[in-house]
């Protein structure tokens, strides 16, 4: 498994600073095999709440400035996708854009497959530490 801070997700953050861009905090699933890499741009076959469907649109996340080692040092999106179709989903990330296809990727995991049912629900809490 491996969690990472992407590329476009750094150029994002400089974007952020010079007061333009959107935050990233719309979360996507995808069902695809891979182990995550910095250069990555997507999600591994990314889906919509529909695990059979790869168009529509991610789901907003709620952030906030926590506390892991300093006050406000890490950015935390907080978000639950809920299954309108069953499938298993094996890794997620955030983005600056709520369409599936487009805009920039922040932050992203993998993981052992979670096998979902319709109605099943996962939490996902991303932070990224300022050190």
């Amino acid at each position: 498994m491996a969690n990472i801070f992407s590329s476009a997700g750094k150029a994002l953050i400089i974007s952020r600073l010079m007061g333009s861009g959107t935050e990233p905090k719309q979360i996507g699933w995808g069902t695809g095999a891979g182990t995550s890499a910095v250069g990555d741009t997507t999600l591994f076959t990314e889906k919509a709440v529909d695990l059979a469907t790869g168009t529509g649109t991610r789901v907003a996340g709620t952030s906030s400035a926590v506390t892991t080692t300093i006050a406000n040092d890490t950015h935390q999106v907080v978000g639950t996708l809920t299954a309108t179709g069953a499938g298993t989903v094996t890794n997620a990330g955030t983005f600056d854009n709520a369409t599936i296809g487009s805009g920039n990727l922040f932050l992203k995991g993998d993981f052992t497959g979670i096998a979902l049912a319709i109605a099943d629900a996962v939490t996902f809490t991303f932070k990224y530490q300022q050190t």
